[in-house]
């Protein structure tokens, strides 16, 4: 954690970390997290990882991130999610990437220029339809994915 985290974010400060850094590959400074395990479950993996990426962009939103700190947030979740769908190199972008890790600097650095305005429901709200939009999205990826996936095998198989 940073000694520079106000105190009422110091908990998205450890979740974020436990997400993309809380394990060390040994014999390497390379770091990963939850996320970067729960991603190698193809297709459900991704899910779950861009479910908890949203609920913390939301918690982030509610506690004053700005419109433009939040795009940024978005995207990161964007790119991690639609790279990180990709067998293998996914995985790899995943491992150094670190969207949750990424957001909470977004928000803690938001929050040292005294940019942050408190609450905000309407963002809120905003914020909540753009990654339901960006869940319909992936589930459209991960079908796609996964049909591809599996008229490549028949053809290998049959």
């Amino acid at each position: 954690m940073n000694d520079t985290t106000p105190p009422k974010l110091k908990w998205l400060d450890t979740v974020s970390s436990f997400l993309d850094n809380k394990f060390r590959i040994p014999g390497t400074e390379t770091r990963f997290g939850l996320d970067f395990i729960v991603g190698l479950i193809p297709g459900a993996g991704d899910m779950i990882s861009f479910g908890v990426s949203s609920v913390l962009v939301l918690t982030m939103a509610r506690y004053g991130a700005s419109g433009r700190v939040i795009i940024q947030m978005l995207w990161n979740i964007f790119l991690d999610t639609i790279v990180g769908a990709i067998p293998i190199l996914g995985d790899i972008f995943d491992l150094y990437y670190k969207a949750n890790r990424r957001n909470f600097d977004l928000l803690r650095d938001h929050y040292e220029e005294g940019a942050y305005s408190g609450s905000g429901k309407w963002v809120v709200v905003f914020v909540l339809f753009i990654l339901i939009a960006m869940f319909i999205g992936l589930i459209w990826l991960v079908a796609k994915l996964v049909a591809f996936s599996w008229a490549n095998f028949a053809a290998l198989i049959g």
